[in-house]
């Protein structure tokens, strides 16, 4: 490619495009199905369930520590579909990008989408470039759709219709670490504890699970709004009461301390690699017993339970003895986090 920066010629779908296209995203996606260049990806699934999800990423800064805006995107879509109970398995992603963005960055943004992919043994098989004019996009927005295969024993878990009073929730580390890490790569902190983003593919260590218990009632990926907000969320919508214990709850202390400074609470802030389980109590420990052997599940706890009391709210036994109303959050903490 002879020139160093995105132009609009980029997007005029001529020869430039066409150079684009070659010699950047087929170079790293580059897979039986995509190497067809069809206007639809043409897919064999040997399943009678599938589950669709999409999402779109305008994360600023596009790079931060422990990740980028393409392997956001990539470990963003492929846990939506694990938390459902799905095995990921085809991605599309479409690309806006502003005139003027170094092609050099696309390329890192590009590759490290391809190394997730590869780590969640999924492929990129179709997907769409346009270019705007300076000024009017942020760098580079990208979003991501996703096909996984779901065995209808497992269907009912996106749905959590049987969860009842004793099952156990668990989360399979550490709270806050992506939000915090995007608002120090925002306002340039310098911390001597650095925080990396918690951004990861939990397919691989949510299918160790499924394979080993048949006692997972429910799971939530813990994003936007973090935990407190799946826990909300869950409790409004079947109103069950859930009881959590504030002193299990694992935060680094340098998230700790940043949300202290900056005013902000460690239970809503984002995660990108955190799995919310609700589990049945006979199962839980054996659960957190294979999260335990796994990089990714290694800090996995058991935060707290379903109980019979409190129906749509979420309380906290605080670790100063006293009790605390989990509410939602009422506005945006961080915003353009993911």
């Amino acid at each position: 490619m002879k020139n160093d920066k995105i132009l609009l010629n980029h997007g005029s779908g001529g020869k430039m495009t066409h150079e684009l296209i070659s010699s950047l995203f087929v170079k790293y996606f580059d897979n039986e199905i995509l190497q067809n260049q069809t206007d639809s990806a043409i897919l064999t699934v040997d399943t009678d369930l599938l589950a669709f999800t999409t999402d779109s990423y305008v994360v600023d800064p596009i790079f931060f520590p422990g990740g980028n805006i393409g392997k956001l995107a990539v470990c963003g879509t492929v846990n939506d579909l694990a938390v459902s109970g799905a095995k990921p398995v085809y991605l599309s992603c479409g690309f806006i990008i502003e005139e003027g963005l170094l092609l050099s960055e696309l390329e890192t943004i590009v590759k490290s989408m391809a190394e997730e992919a590869k780590k969640a043994n999924v492929k990129i098989v179709t997907g769409d470039t346009k270019v705007v004019d300076k000024g009017k996009c942020d760098k580079i927005f990208v979003n991501t759709s996703g096909i996984g295969l779901l065995e209808d024993k497992r269907k009912k878990i996106s749905f959590g219709n049987n969860i009842k009073a004793g099952d156990k929730i668990i989360i399979n580390g550490t709270i806050g670490d992506h939000g915090t890490a995007i608002l120090c790569a925002r306002n340039s902190i310098e911390y001597t504890n650095s925080v990396l983003s918690d951004c990861a593919p939990l397919n691989k260590i949510i299918a160790k699970v499924l394979a080993k218990s048949d006692k997972i009632k429910f799971m939530r990926d813990a994003t936007r709004g973090g935990l407190a907000t799946v826990l909300c969320e869950l409790a409004e919508k079947h109103n069950l009461g859930i009881e959590l214990t504030e002193d299990l709850i694992p935060v680094q202390e340098s998230v700790r301390g940043l949300c202290e400074i900056f005013g902000f609470d460690p239970l809503y802030m984002a995660n990108e690699g955190k799995v919310v389980m609700i589990v049945g109590k006979d199962d839980a420990e054996k659960v957190l017993g294979i999260l335990n052997t796994d990089e990714l599940g290694k800090n996995a706890v058991i935060i707290g339970e379903i109980t019979g009391s409190n129906k749509g709210m979420v309380v906290m036994n605080t670790g100063i003895g006293g009790k605390r109303i989990i509410d939602m959050l009422a506005g945006e903490q961080l915003p353009r986090i993911c």
